[in-house]
């Protein structure tokens, strides 16, 4: 098979289109070509007004030595990642997975699939549930502290873009993908270059993966909240779980934890039975939010007003560094999409952003972000996240005491001027709603001074970024854990038995991340029952 990269076209073809371009770049009658797959897809749209879709295709003909020219070259396939299950033996007590983020679920996925059956325990609430918890929130409604868009089933990313881009390099990334699509993700993540599932397909996804995981013999449980850990002669002896307003124990040898970066409750009992726990950078700030035509306007130039075929939905992604070592950049822009209330402990006001698979919302909205070190919050394990609950709670009193968000208008903001009045031009999509104000007054003078800094550089890349009447809401603080569980060899930190994973113990940063560093710890858990 042939690869044939950077293949430039004016609009997004179908396959027959695509066939047609592969033989002209190849110099060859159309019918030679008998099979054709697309590896790659981009969008170049640095030499406005010239937009092209960039293909790398991979191409079967008759004869394919014949064929050497720029561009073409010998496609070698990847050797496929297989999970090590040959010679595994069940344990007595079956793994406990706590968490149904990517982390949990693919660990369970893989050491399930290899015949181990799992234990997986969610705080939270199966897809469905959680869905009407978190749409009664947005409406006005009481917030449920164990369902809603942190914790449940899925994770916060059931709440998102759905975004599959990271920056790992690992042969598991290939695997995950395939899989996301065989429970029901689109088949075009396996080759754009940013791809995305969208909220209301991963959903789905989600229910398959469920489905499939109760099919191969795993006890799912929901409303079932991890509470204690049992550690003798260093070594994880059981668990204890809170179910409603009892408890129970269970035993355990085998824990993976992948608690979310909102498992607070989770993080102090940890520390209180002796796990190493270290404070970590994170980084806090804004949501904003655009018309989304203008931005597109910003990156194609006439394309986005011209109908080509197959655009999609633009976005964006900057980062500064400023004069002081201090970083802002953008996180998690959710084209055609919406700001959500985010947050899971009453009392406190926390943004995220999501959009569905179609994009096709009026807005895009992204987080700016701004580093914060120990040096900004403290050195203890959990000063962090004192610092995140700080803001959130002057977020809430900023806000009206109602779950409302406080905002501002970006040109108010960058003249230190108290928004008033109402939106203009640009409706805020927060719900139950926001309230106009001074967000030099909510948030810490230094987020603010770095967040005025980089907006003008921002605005110099992409232009749209400076209208005035964008909306900043706040306050992004969940983008990432402020505290890491120490490991060795994927297990916590002279503690045998249970296994730190995924986001919320400070070792990923997205979907695929998380994802795979949930099939690191099943492997490290499969290793060990090969020994034994």
């Amino acid at each position: 098979m042939l690869k044939i990269s950077d293949v430039r076209l004016a609009s997004r073809y179908d396959c027959a289109g695509l066939r047609q371009a592969a033989a002209e770049f190849l110099d060859v009658p159309i019918t030679d070509i008998n099979d054709l797959q697309i590896h790659k897809l981009s969008i170049d749209a640095r030499r406005k007004p010239d937009v092209r879709f960039v293909y790398t295709l991979l191409v079967s003909l008759e004869n394919e030595g014949s064929h050497e020219k720029s561009g073409v070259s010998i496609y070698a396939p990847p050797e496929p990642y297989a999970f090590p299950s040959s010679g595994l033996k069940c344990p007595k007590n079956p793994p406990v997975v706590v968490g149904t983020g990517p982390a949990g679920l693919f660990s369970a996925l893989c050491l399930s699939e290899a015949g181990v059956k799992c234990i997986v325990l969610e705080r939270g609430q199966p897809i469905e549930q959680r869905a009407i918890d978190v749409e009664r929130f947005w409406s006005g409604g009481g917030l449920d502290s164990s369902s809603n868009v942190q914790f449940g089933e899925g994770g916060a990313g059931a709440f998102s873009d759905g975004k599959l881009t990271t920056g790992v390099n690992d042969k598991r990334i290939r695997y995950v993908l395939e899989r996301l699509v065989r429970f029901g993700a689109p088949d075009d993540i396996l080759y754009l270059s940013k791809p995305h599932i969208g909220t209301d397909r991963l959903r789905n996804v989600v229910i398959a993966i469920r489905e499939r995981l109760i099919e191969l013999g795993c006890d799912i449980r929901f409303g079932h909240r991890l509470t204690e850990v049992d550690i003798r002669n260093g070594a994880l002896n059981g668990i204890t779980v809170e179910l409603g307003g009892s408890s129970y124990s269970l035993k355990a040898d085998s824990l993976v934890l992948a608690p979310g970066n909102s498992a607070r409750d989770t993080f102090e009992m940890l520390l209180r039975r002796g796990l190493m726990l270290s404070p970590k950078e994170f980084s806090v700030g804004v949501r904003v939010e655009h018309l989304q035509r203008e931005m597109e306007f910003s990156q194609y130039g006439r394309y986005s007003v011209s109908g080509a075929a197959g655009l999609p939905a633009s976005d964006y992604k900057m980062a500064v560094h400023l004069e002081g070592g201090r970083s802002v950049y953008t996180f998690c822009v959710c084209p055609g999409g919406q700001v959500v209330a985010a947050a899971s402990e009453p009392g406190l006001v926390v943004t995220n952003g999501m959009s569905l698979y179609a994009r096709a919302a009026e807005n895009i909205s992204g987080a700016l972000l701004v580093t914060v070190t120990p040096d900004d919050f403290g050195r203890n394990p959990l000063d962090g996240m004192a610092f995140q609950r700080r803001l959130e709670h002057a977020a809430f009193i900023a806000g009206g005491g109602d779950y409302c968000a406080p905002a501002q208008f970006l040109g108010d903001f960058l003249e230190k001027r108290a928004s008033t009045g109402r939106a203009k031009k640009i409706t805020p999509t927060y719900l139950p709603g926001v309230r106009l104000c001074d967000l030099w007054n909510v948030l810490p003078e230094f987020v603010c001074e770095a967040l005025r800094e980089a907006i003008p550089e921002f605005a110099a890349r992409v232009a749209a970024f400076s209208e005035p009447y964008a909306i900043l809401t706040a306050v992004e603080s969940r983008s990432s854990c402020p505290v890491r569980i120490e490991r060795e060899g994927f297990e916590a930190v002279g503690i045998r038995g249970i296994f730190p994973c995924g986001e919320g113990s400070g070792y990923a940063g997205g979907i695929m991340s998380a994802a795979v560093d949930g099939i690191k710890c099943a492997e490290a858990i499969a290793s060990r029952l090969l020994c034994e």
